[in-house]
């Protein structure tokens, strides 16, 4: 089963990142996975949900700041990385900032 993000009390940010690819899917879950790992070690970070079929994927990454947001985007692998996407693996993507005012949950008990 998917796990869901673990975040604080807002506000905080969300990065939406909305993507579709191309045929090429070599080494894309390696990087994905390595992207994943190494945003983790970032400072502000907070957690990350993601899902993918066929045609789209979407995921969302949750940052204390818009700082720390800014510092994964300059970050050199990610951005190596990032470029390598756009060379074979995004046919497109959008990516959306978007400050997190409210936020609750529910939780099944049994």
């Amino acid at each position: 089963m998917a796990e869901l993000a673990t975040t604080p009390e807002p506000p905080y940010y969300a990065v939406i990142f909305t993507s579709t690819t191309t045929s090429d899917s070599a080494g894309y879950a390696e990087a994905a996975a390595r992207m994943n790992a190494l945003a983790v070690e970032q400072p502000g970070y907070l957690g990350i949900e993601s899902a993918r079929d066929d045609e789209l994927g979407i995921t969302v990454s949750y940052w204390e700041s818009e700082a720390a947001i800014a510092a994964w985007k300059a970050h050199a692998e990610h951005a190596a990385t990032r470029d390598e996407g756009r060379e074979r693996w995004y046919e497109a993507y959008e990516l959306r900032v978007a400050r997190v005012e409210r936020a609750y949950n529910w939780v099944r008990s049994d």
